[in-house]
């Protein structure tokens, strides 16, 4: 890796915010209220979904997607003013806690003003139009067809000298208006390394960064991104909390993680996020009774822990995406679980992120049975998690169904 992570990420948890959801006006200035109970959580990281104005052309819902960019310079009037933001943002630092915004490089809104202004920018089909965004997950894949959105072409040569510096200039420009810590930036694998390589220099002579790519790509780790999504951890406790699979499978895991990624990569273990929740499933389909278990390990394994905003009130449906509809704040029973996982990711050296915290031996409990220590010497937190529904004993223990045992030494 190239660059140094921030220090102040070493030990940080994040928290995905969807604001047009986390309360009922929807606005930065309803979330503001919650920000001392998210630090009283023991959430360093805040990421709000794309907070820019939505496209009105070929608009999905009412609202629209948070991911059809019609202006990068602004926001969404549906959330409130810049000032609003700024004074979030001014908040947030003041409790300690560092700000991302969702970055959306590859592709507009069709309304966006470069549609018109600068349509070399823009991927154009056989006849030479602009048309609206086609996905493949692999090539191999079914298509997708992002109807309310147009694709950038950063792969033309004369686009790098025209786009690439106006979309850098874009991003750079909330890191010196509004103070922000960096990005997390959506589809990343889908603009090409090098892109990100030369913003993340850039933004490096502002002020250090950090950035998180939707992404599994190793090689975004070496100059651009200091963390990437984990989509095979959340696969792993998926399949164990619904009965397919044991600690066979997060042992495989992580010989693959090692295996495969820079020792100093950050990696993000989740057990939602915003495409999780709306468009596959909520927390107690996917997860039932084994809930709690799984968060346990999404914590306490190597990386860095995502909470999903709304998981500490149970998010038990799935939230609608380009529609008014409100998390339910009448009770926060999980807030005071996360707060204790989260405390001691704070308090124990041996859950840093980073190469650091990556010293992790597995024990054999037999398959039903996770059992693993952090660390090394003094500094060493033991972790048992019992992956069925049945009572389970291993190494002079009794676990309860789903039950999990963190030893960690007293600080």
């Amino acid at each position: 890796m190239s660059f140094k992570h921030v220090a102040w990420a070493r030990r940080a948890t994040i928290y995905e915010v969807n604001l047009r959801q986390f309360s009922k006006a929807g606005t930065l200035a309803a979330f503001a209220k919650h920000l001392p109970r998210l630090k009283g959580m023991g959430v360093d990281i805040l990421w709000f979904m794309p907070l820019h104005p939505i496209g009105r052309r070929h608009r999905k819902g009412t609202l629209g997607s948070y991911y059809a960019v019609r202006d990068y310079k602004a926001v969404n009037p549906e959330f409130g003013q810049l000032k609003d933001f700024k004074a979030v943002v001014q908040q947030a630092h003041a409790l300690g806690m560092k700000v991302l915004i969702d970055w959306v490089a590859n592709h507009t809104a069709w309304d966006h003003a470069w549609v018109k202004e600068q349509p070399d920018w823009y991927k154009k089909d056989a006849q030479g139009q602009v048309h609206a965004y086609t996905y493949r997950a692999s090539p191999d894949a079914e298509p997708e067809f992002w109807t309310d959105v147009v694709g950038l072409d950063f792969d033309s040569p004369p686009n790098r000298r025209t786009l690439w510096p106006a979309m850098t200039d874009a991003m750079a420009w909330w890191l010196l208006e509004c103070d922000i810590d960096g990005f997390r930036c959506d589809v990343a694998s889908l603009v090409p390394t090098a892109f990100w390589d030369q913003a993340r220099a850039a933004f490096e002579r502002i002020k250090p960064v950090f950035m998180l790519a939707e992404s599994d790509a190793p090689d975004l780790h070496a100059r651009a991104f200091d963390m990437t999504y984990d989509w095979k951890l959340y696969d792993a406790l998926k399949a164990i909390a619904q009965g397919q699979a044991g600690a066979s499978a997060l042992h495989a895991w992580w010989a693959n993680e090692c295996a495969t990624y820079p020792r100093d990569a950050y990696r993000m273990r989740y057990t939602s996020n915003h495409d999780i929740n709306s468009w596959h499933g909520d927390d107690v389909t996917h997860f039932g009774e084994a809930f709690q278990a799984m968060a346990v390990l999404a914590a306490t394994l190597p990386g860095m822990p995502l909470v999903y905003g709304g998981q500490e009130a149970v998010l038990d449906r799935k939230l609608a995406f380009f529609e008014k509809d409100p998390i339910d704040w009448g009770d926060v029973p999980m807030a005071g679980f996360y707060a204790d996982l989260l405390d001691l990711k704070h308090r124990q050296a041996a859950l840093v992120n980073g190469g650091a915290g990556n010293h992790l031996t597995w024990f054999d409990a037999g398959d039903a049975v996770a059992a693993f220590v952090r660390g090394e010497g003094r500094d060493r937190v033991g972790v048992m998690v019992n992956l069925t529904n049945q009572t389970q004993r291993a190494m002079g223990e009794t676990l309860g169904p789903w039950a999990s045992l963190i030893l960690s030494p007293a600080r």
